[in-house]
């Protein structure tokens, strides 16, 4: 890889931050709070990351979202329940980078041609936003099924089920915003630029 192709990927690397820590910082871009849970779009730019720059792209920008999501937590800047179980980060951080490496491997699995994106993009898409879904529902559980070590006032075990009932709720309209704009926005670059060229190579 020469050195324009290098500083190019870390040109587009360095935008797809600053758009993970845009939708995390402002106001109802990356966050739409319902109850006590937030259902995110974030997921979805990780996965376009994925599919369009490759899996470890992918989950480079997943780690990103991770460690701002992590980082907002230990600020109490995150929603109620969110500075207590995203201060793990096996539930705020491993989830996101594993988006990134599932999707964009899927993706490049199943696609055979530019010419024959859609389907492969909207099952990298699902598949991407269930990983998010699961993997923090399964930490969530895992984690303060029990009890809460940390904040005994919060009677976890009791709370468990309706944040997992939420939050699953919350991954369907995840996993379908996810079906239809990773193909409408990843189709055209993958097509049309150089991203596209690179990533069929």
């Amino acid at each position: 890889m020469g050195k324009n192709s290098s500083a190019a990927r870390i040109s587009i690397l360095g935008l797809f931050a600053a758009i993970i820590i845009l939708q995390n910082y402002v106001p109802m871009i990356g966050y739409l709070p319902v109850g006590p849970l937030n259902i995110t779009t974030i997921h979805i730019t990780v996965i376009i990351a994925a599919v369009v720059l490759g899996p470890v792209d992918g989950a480079l920008v997943g780690g990103i979202w991770g460690i701002v999501d992590w980082i907002r937590a230990l600020t109490v800047t995150s929603s109620a329940l969110g500075n207590i179980v995203m201060v793990n980060p096996l539930i705020s951080i491993l989830p996101r980078i594993l988006i990134g490496l599932i999707a964009g491997w899927l993706f490049s699995r199943l696609v055979r041609n530019k010419d024959k994106l859609t389907l492969p993009l909207i099952i990298s898409g699902i598949a991407g936003s269930l990983t998010n879904t699961v993997l923090v529902l399964g930490g969530i559980a895992l984690f303060f099924g029990n009890g809460s070590t940390i904040l005994h006032a919060i009677n976890f075990q009791a709370l468990t089920p309706y944040i997992l009932l939420v939050a699953g709720t919350n991954g369907i309209p995840e996993a379908i915003a996810a079906a239809i704009l990773v193909p409408l926005i990843s189709a055209p670059l993958l097509k049309y630029t150089k991203l596209g060229r690179d990533r069929f190579r």
